[in-house]
């Protein structure tokens, strides 16, 4: 071969590996398994105190490398099993913007994903306890309808009508062969507790305040208000029941949007919403309201570390299972095997 042609076939060569505009040909995209998504990181996402996002880091990308996605408020980071995750951001605003962006991003194959949208969230006293674990079976919006102030009705009646127009973008029905799925390989999870999260809980009379840590079941109302008080919590079960969906037991500010975004692009069959109760919707009979938005010192609901920690013992059990049984997951839910 002559000099010539050597150096021809090594041009092409670099034509072929770095395109003709001079930039690198792009990777393979990362082909997903399982999507987790958090709200929030404390600091940093290992060697501090934890916040939604640390104890799946540590469990599952430590090593990773994090992929920049542009729109996203933080980087993706997968692990060489196909598991991805990152922060999205708090409220419905700017976590949906998070997930869109992490979609349409190239570099990442979600075609088959399941996702796991997670964090921490309240709950009412009289359905949920400081420290549970909770997989929704119906996600529903608070915020779209119409509201009045309460002195501006007849007494007792309700103060929010729904919104026509908004029928397909307010509630969400979970999968439920994937909550039947989530209950059987977690229910019966091992959840930590705290002397503080116990002590708390005495201030609340109702029994299912008073529990131990569980794995549970419900409605997750997204609102990015932060509604507290008795009134509100009922509220919230109103809308609901007025929806058609389960008990409302868990308030958190992200899962609906999120599941818009995912029903838009590729359909909402493989979402979950899980999430670990932090605090109560409401007071104890002994507080105001605002006595319970604002606590003294020393008053404030125990058991945080405890309860981010249950929800990544409880949904890495889901993780684990549906990236270790590939074959039969990817295609769609698999049946139940029979009782």
């Amino acid at each position: 071969m002559s000099l010539l042609s050597c150096c021809r076939g090594a041009a092409l060569s670099a034509l072929l590996l770095f395109g003709l505009n001079g930039t690198s040909q792009a990777a393979e995209p990362v082909k997903v398994k399982v999507f987790v998504g958090s709200m929030f990181e404390i600091g940093k996402n290992t060697g501090d105190r934890a916040g939604e996002f640390q104890h799946w880091y540590e469990r599952y990308w430590q090593t990773a490398e994090p992929i920049a996605v542009k729109g996203a408020l933080n980087p993706v980071y997968c692990n060489t099993d196909g598991v991805c995750g990152s922060v999205l951001g708090m409220g419905k605003v700017s976590s949906s913007a998070s997930m869109q962006a992490i979609l349409l991003n190239p570099q990442l194959d979600l075609s088959q994903a399941y996702f796991l949208v997670t964090g921490v969230a309240g709950t009412p006293p009289s359905r949920g306890t400081i420290g549970e674990v909770n997989w929704a079976t119906w996600v529903v919006d608070y915020d779209l309808g119409h509201r009045w102030a309460p002195e501006e009705n007849k007494p007792g009646e309700p103060t929010f009508m729904p919104r026509k127009g908004y029928e397909a973008v307010r509630l969400f029905p979970m999968n439920p062969a994937l909550v039947s799925w989530a209950m059987k390989l977690t229910a019966d999870t091992p959840l930590k507790d705290s002397d503080s999260a116990r002590a708390y809980r005495k201030r609340y009379p109702q029994e299912a305040a008073q529990r131990a840590p569980f794995v549970g079941t419900g409605t997750h109302m997204t609102g990015d208000t932060f509604f507290h008080g008795p009134g509100m919590s009922a509220q919230a079960q109103y809308i609901a029941k007025l929806y058609g969906a389960d008990d409302y037991v868990i308030t958190e500010m992200e899962a609906a949007a999120i599941t818009l975004v995912i029903k838009r692009l590729q359909g909402s069959d493989r979402v979950m919403s899980l999430r670990g109760a932090v605090n109560f919707d409401q007071g104890n009979p002994n507080e105001t309201t605002l006595q319970h938005l604002d606590p003294k010192p020393g008053e404030t609901a125990g058991g945080f570390a405890e309860t981010v920690e249950n929800v990544e013992l409880v949904g890495s059990r889901m993780v684990d299972h549906i990236v270790g049984h590939w074959d039969r997951w990817k295609d769609g839910v698999p049946a139940l095997p029979a009782q």
